[in-house]
């Protein structure tokens, strides 16, 4: 099994956060969004991963070396791939051409997922989608009465279907889809002016492949900054009985935590109220505040402080009382 991850848009949405790291590298619940969304995946399927490829722009040696490490923790080969233009989700996947061989799960990077769904991997294809009130800025997909998907449409103008792409899919032959992606790009065949991975799952449709949904209990998003602290409040609620959250070196002086949160390591508490729902990233400082469904990175100094649904960035210090903040990183604050 191969897993493809399409990473390198610019995540304007997430500025400023995502002006000094790439949107997927954002840690939610401790953890960046890029590496739990491979753990959510592996956790779909028995088989080895063998292989976790990345599609990134110019990101730099120290996003890659973090990227090649998220892939070994997991087992697999990490490769590096590069898109150097936004063309669209077909171009963007087969910029790791020599990578789309054998059993291959593509997935975007700016979404999680909670479900206990388990991948049936002699199938064409499998197709994750969740059903939402508003689809027009999603691919969407019709089912018939046997759950096999009868079109794709993407964003479309009128109502389709509410049926929303959240972006994984399975292909049983990624040697396939890799013809397919690329017989887009030689034939120009556009879609609301880019390559759309639509329009090839439509003509593999055509050729007789069947493609099935895959439903997820909770579909989480990380394209904003209010999104983002919600899908942080989920993960936490998520994971509180699974993963060690709050680390050992902690120093609490005279401080209260509110459970779920996220502590990491070398974190001083002191004089404040945190919980729930906050994380808190390495060698940051929370005096004399009360911050809940709150994320802030590392190396970061909140004092006298009221925060609700917010985000810090690392090497952050704010010295402000405020309800609510998005402040990126090398960032001061002071009243």
């Amino acid at each position: 099994m191969r897993i493809i991850i399409p990473m390198a848009g610019m995540g304007k949405r997430m500025r400023p956060h995502t002006l000094t790291t790439p949107k997927p590298l954002l840690s939610v619940a401790g953890k960046p969004i890029v590496q739990r969304l491979v753990e959510d995946i592996a956790g779909t399927f028995e088989d080895t991963i063998e292989e976790i490829a990345f599609i990134i722009g110019d990101f730099g040696k120290a996003v890659e070396e973090k990227l090649i490490g998220i892939a070994e923790s997991l087992g697999a080969k990490g490769s590096i791939y590069y898109q150097k233009e936004a063309l669209g989700t077909a171009h963007a996947i087969l910029c790791a051409a020599d990578s789309l061989e054998g059993n291959v799960v593509v997935a975007f990077a700016d979404t999680l997922f909670k479900t206990n769904f388990k991948m049936d991997t002699n199938k064409d294809g499998i197709i994750w989608v969740q059903k939402i009130d508003d689809p027009s800025a999603f691919g969407v997909v019709k089912v018939n009465d046997d759950n096999v998907i009868t079109d794709f449409v993407e964003k479309p103008t009128e109502f389709v279907s509410d049926l929303a792409i959240i972006g994984v899919y399975y292909f049983k032959d990624g040697g396939y889809l890799k013809d397919e992606l690329q017989y887009l790009i030689d034939n120009n065949i556009k879609d609301k002016g880019e390559y759309q991975l639509t329009n090839a799952l439509e003509n593999m449709k055509q050729k007789g492949s069947q493609f099935a949904p895959g439903t997820v209990e909770e579909w989480l998003d990380c394209g904003n900054k209010d999104a983002t602290v919600y899908t942080n409040q989920r993960i936490l609620e998520l994971k509180k009985d699974t993963e060690d959250l709050v680390d050992k070196s902690m120093v609490n002086q005279n401080s209260q935590i509110i459970e779920p949160c996220f502590i990491g390591k070398g974190v001083t508490l002191v004089n404040s109220v945190v919980g729930p729902h906050v994380s808190i990233g390495d060698n940051t400082t929370v005096e004399n505040s009360v911050i809940n469904n709150v994320i802030i990175q590392t190396n970061t100094h909140v004092r006298n402080a009221v925060l609700s649904n917010s985000m810090l960035g690392n090497d952050v210090k704010l010295n402000k009382n405020s309800l609510e903040l998005s402040i990126g990183d090398f960032s001061t604050i002071n009243d």
